[in-house]
């Protein structure tokens, strides 16, 4: 869809500063999460509560990562602060990772293709909202082995929302997707392990899985399988041919499942009516 040069420079610019926000959540919410847990079972145990110091999505303020020097505001500027900064910490000239670039730029680019693609719509801000949160899960997933609750549970609920809201007639095609997303991966868990007597995945990918099955629709399962399982292969055959030390060890599903979600959400039915062409 055509849109002016103006929209699409502010499209992109709060692009890049949501995926600002993003790295606040894929860095502090597992180190939360962490926490909370560690509370938990201190409480189980009935053993002595350990001193809680205040540490959520907007507290501390930005500090580095090794030094844990505070942060100027304009040296936290999305994409420009790290550029200026030349990827350093101004304070201690240790590296910042490039994640935090990359999930701005991402962020950025989302925007741009769900403008490009679905124009300016109620129903986009939606579809946005959910590229955003595959953005953080596979980024947390990438760097932690977690897919929390927190992110893949309201995701799941806000797809069936979007089909009651925008595609009623889906919504049972949507129950139906969330269930049969959810069942194929646990069963291929539960094969595998059975078989090798290892777990080959996490509960949080049958959870995400489900989540998408909500968003596109048991129809379009198997071609998330499809691109999902292509790419892991591709990608990790590819890594430990290069990379010989990294054979054996284990690769996080949940990014390339979130690859094959940014894709079906923004061109689904082109890729499905492809698939299904091939396929037929």
């Amino acid at each position: 869809m055509y849109q002016p040069h103006h929209v699409i420079i502010l499209v992109f610019i709060l692009g890049i500063c949501l995926g600002s926000f993003l790295n606040v959540v894929i860095t502090r919410l597992p180190v939360m999460l962490m926490n909370q847990w560690r509370r938990e079972a201190r409480s189980a145990l009935e053993l002595t509560m350990e001193p809680v110091t205040r540490f959520n999505l907007l507290l501390p303020a930005s500090l580095c990562p090794r030094c844990e020097h505070p942060i100027a505001w304009h040296d936290n500027l999305p994409l420009i602060g790290w550029i200026k900064r030349r990827g350093r910490c101004t304070h201690c000239q240790g590296r910042i990772s490039l994640q935090y670039p990359l999930i701005e730029l991402g962020g950025g680019l989302l925007a741009l293709a769900v403008l490009l693609l679905h124009g300016i719509s109620v129903s986009s801000l939606f579809i946005y909202a959910a590229c955003l949160v595959l953005l953080a899960l596979s980024a947390i997933d990438f760097r932690t082995y977690l897919l929390p609750d927190i992110l893949t549970l309201p995701l799941l609920w806000a797809g069936l929302l979007y089909q009651l809201l925008f595609q009623p007639y889906m919504i049972s095609d949507a129950v139906i997707g969330a269930m049969g997303g959810y069942l194929v991966l646990w069963s291929f868990f539960w094969l595998f392990k059975l078989m090798t007597g290892k777990e080959g995945m996490g509960y949080g990918d049958f959870k995400l899985l489900a989540a998408l099955g909500a968003w596109l629709g048991w129809s379009f399962l198997p071609l998330l399988l499809i691109l999902s399982a292509g790419l892991g292969a591709l990608i990790g055959v590819t890594a430990q041919t290069l990379h010989p030390h990294l054979r054996g060890t284990p690769l996080p599903f949940g990014p390339f499942l979130a690859i094959a979600g940014w894709l079906c959400l923004l061109m689904g039915n082109e890729l499905l009516a492809l698939y299904l062409s091939v396929a037929g």
